[in-house]
């Protein structure tokens, strides 16, 4: 993907996007993101974007409150498997932003990694791929050599993510003609209609 799209996922995901699960299998790692301001409403289906990274991938959390990376405890060494439904509001995202990392070392006492590689280190990354996300609580490091994304219908090129970002416009604008008959909480709270300060 190039620099366009990755700011249109950063930005589709910020405004209003979760991150919802986190999985491993072996040197696979997906985050899926609901609520991502892509594709067109359709009542049985979630407005949802999963990244996946691989190839010498790794996790890193930051975190000051041990309790707040609760879900990595569950990480399986031996077969290099966890499943993990999380809840996690999106502050921030960037990807391959180094100084915006090393930020990170700064803003948390802690860190814990799980990766394939292992003489991995966060403090001298060496993949092509990184996102950095920023909840309230933690900070994830996620990268590999290999860098995916996928709605539940495809994978994502530039051209389609576009299109997909065009369709989530259309049905905003749709959706401000209509909001006193439905509410969408994504449309009420978007930064157009009122900017964050």
């Amino acid at each position: 993907m190039n620099g366009r799209s990755l700011k249109l996922i950063r930005d589709v995901i910020i405004n209003s996007g979760k991150l919802t699960s986190i999985e491993i299998s072996q040197d696979s790692i997906y985050l899926e993101f609901m609520d991502v301001e892509l594709g067109s409403h359709k009542e049985t289906e979630d407005f949802s974007l999963t990244v996946r990274f691989a190839q010498d991938s790794f996790i890193t959390a930051f975190y000051n409150n041990i309790w707040d990376i609760d879900f990595l405890s569950k990480y399986d060494f031996k077969n290099q498997l966890l499943s993990e439904d999380v809840l996690l509001d999106i502050d921030d995202l960037k990807f391959v932003d180094f100084e915006y990392l090393n930020d990170l070392f700064y803003d948390y006492k802690k860190e814990k990694t799980i990766s394939v590689v292992e003489d991995f280190s966060i403090h001298n990354i060496r993949n092509d791929f990184f996102m950095l996300l920023k909840t309230r609580e933690i900070a994830i490091a996620v990268g590999g050599n290999q860098m995916d994304f996928f709605t539940k219908e495809e994978r994502l090129d530039d051209a389609s993510l576009r299109e997909l970002s065009n369709q989530w416009m259309l049905y905003f604008l749709k959706y401000h003609l209509k909001r006193n008959i439905i509410k969408d909480p994504m449309c009420e709270n978007h930064p157009l209609i009122y900017p964050k300060e």
